[in-house]
């Protein structure tokens, strides 16, 4: 990872609730509205847009930890603005703190590490997994 990544650098990932990103049991008076699975995702996402422009030739990142609470239900079709905050950067391990909003309000808050990996590296010891089994 090239230097520069500081504390307090940030990364975003907006996107509108679809009804692919629905819980799937929204049936029976349930309402559809935004599945925590998919709210991960684009906060891990989120993560990942503020390293990108520190990563060097043939690395990638890989999420490590990731707590979650998912505080209010966002039905399908409003927009989500999820903000990832660099609180911590040790060696390749970058810790962020995250939220998310919707239109009206906080719908998530959490914390997510990930690491910088080489990924040549990381896909010759898939390789050797998957001859493996």
């Amino acid at each position: 990872m090239r230097a520069g990544l500081k504390v307090g650098a940030t990364g975003e990932r907006r996107f509108v609730v679809e009804t692919a990103h629905a819980i799937d049991f929204a049936e029976g008076g349930m309402p559809a509205i935004l599945c925590t699975p998919w709210l991960v995702w684009f906060l891990e996402h989120a993560a990942r847009e503020a390293v990108v422009p520190f990563l060097g030739e043939g690395e990638s990142t890989v999420g490590s930890h990731i707590e979650v609470d998912h505080l209010a239900a966002t039905p399908v079709g409003q927009a989500v603005a999820c903000l990832a905050r660099v609180v911590h950067v040790e060696g390749s391990r970058v810790s962020f703190q995250l939220e998310a909003r919707d239109e009206s309000e906080v719908i998530a808050r959490g914390f997510h590490r990930l690491h910088v990996i080489d990924a040549g590296r990381l896909a010759r010891r898939v390789d050797s997994k998957r001859r493996r089994s």
